[in-house]
């Protein structure tokens, strides 16, 4: 994947490079202090994603990202911002995603794994898409594109809610009165029920240059989505996890690419209280199947693979003892003691800044003897640590 960054600090080049390049299917083809060298650059050469600092000189980052949205929807604009509200405005316009500094090595990881997921669907065949297709991505947060005009610019925050609340009810048409008391909870019923017209109005013209504003149905009462003619990576992930009902040798290439279509939580960091039961339903669902395909990895020797896995889903709950128990497994087996020390220090820090108490005795059990059988493997090889 071929990256630009542009930033008016000559640090932030020297970051971003050497963070990108633990990245193996990133290449940085450009550097820029301004935007105007950049929109050059990318209109001459193959650029898939512009990591762009929003406070610049001349042109700011976000004035830059709508020329982009027009002129080339298909290139991924990440926000790098010290201003974390100033950065959310832009994101539900414009952006494939924001991250705030210090940009840290896991925080451009998740980006990426975004993009990719992105970019693998785009790459489907015809057979699976219709003309004009619509794609929602909502694992990691909320993003609509449309094959003919790029990303959906939502008019407001709360007709990127609504879309993102008709979507989890598949298809079901939703009372007003429930739209009101989960959506604009804590408003006068009369002001809610006039800003659910607006939202409802403002999600039709959102939708209206990508040629879905039809999508949107009511009847008297109640609202919807037709979605039949929507690509929704959350139900797409949950189709293909029934396709799988146990993993082996046999699928276990097809389970690593049902992995990827998790990019994150349902939302992302947006969190819309409406949607936390969807929230822990698909996370605990990813957590079972990557356990699973950690268990296997490490059957079959691919402990790069299954550290990868299991230290992504660890980022989604640090405290989850089964799979820190799997990632020393997977840290002993490439025998890399400082690695499986280190995770076991700092998980047992966690716990006890966090919770008060000490880690179960099965897990200290299990972290001694990894410990002894790699002082064993390094004494008996005559190397030193």
């Amino acid at each position: 994947m071929k990256v630009i960054l542009i930033d008016d600090e000559k640090a932030m080049h020297f970051i971003m490079n050497k963070l990108l390049a633990k990245i193996a299917i990133i290449e940085v083809v450009g550097e820029f202090y301004d935007t105007a060298s950049a929109s050059l650059f990318v209109h001459h050469h193959e650029v898939n994603m512009a990591f762009v600092d929003i406070n610049m000189p001349e042109e700011s980052g976000i004035h830059f990202a709508k020329r982009m949205a027009e002129e080339q929807p298909h290139l991924h604009i990440v926000f790098v911002t010290s201003n974390k509200d100033f950065a959310l405005d832009a994101y539900d316009l414009f952006a494939l995603d924001y991250i705030v500094k210090p940009v840290s090595l896991s925080r451009l990881e998740k980006t990426v794994d975004k993009a990719v997921a992105i970019n693998r669907y785009d790459d489907l065949g015809n057979e699976n898409k219709i003309p004009n297709q619509l794609s929602a991505f909502v694992l990691g947060g909320l993003e609509v594109r449309s094959e003919r005009n790029g990303i959906v610019k939502f008019i407001s925050r709360k007709s990127a809610e609504l879309f993102g609340y008709l979507l989890l009810h598949r298809g079901r048409m939703v009372s007003r009165n429930k739209i009101t008391t989960d959506v604009f909870d804590g408003m006068p019923l009369k002001n809610a029920e006039i800003y659910l017209n607006t939202a409802i109005y403002q999600l039709r013209k959102s939708l209206e240059p990508h040629g879905y504003k039809h999508i949107v149905k009511s009847d008297n009462e109640n609202y919807g989505l037709e979605l039949t003619e929507i690509y929704i990576d959350s139900i797409e992930f949950e189709k293909q996890l029934t396709f799988i009902s146990s993993i082996s040798t046999s699928n276990i290439n097809k389970a690593i690419e049902i992995e990827q279509l998790y990019r994150g939580e349902l939302f992302g960091e947006k969190a819309f209280f409406w949607s936390l039961n969807d929230v822990e339903r698909l996370s605990q669902l990813y957590s079972l199947f990557v356990k699973q395909l950690g268990e296997n990895l490490l059957r079959s020797n691919e402990n790069r693979v299954a550290i990868r896995l299991l230290s992504k889903l660890l980022s989604f709950n640090e405290l989850d003892e089964d799979v820190v128990n799997l990632l020393m497994m997977a840290f002993a087996a490439q025998n890399d003691y400082f690695a499986l020390t280190r995770l076991y220090e700092n998980y047992n820090k966690m716990l006890h800044e966090e919770l008060g108490i000490s880690p179960s005795p099965e897990f200290i059990s299990t972290y001694i003897n990894l410990k002894e059988m790699l002082h064993l493997k390094k004494k008996s090889s005559g190397t030193r640590y």
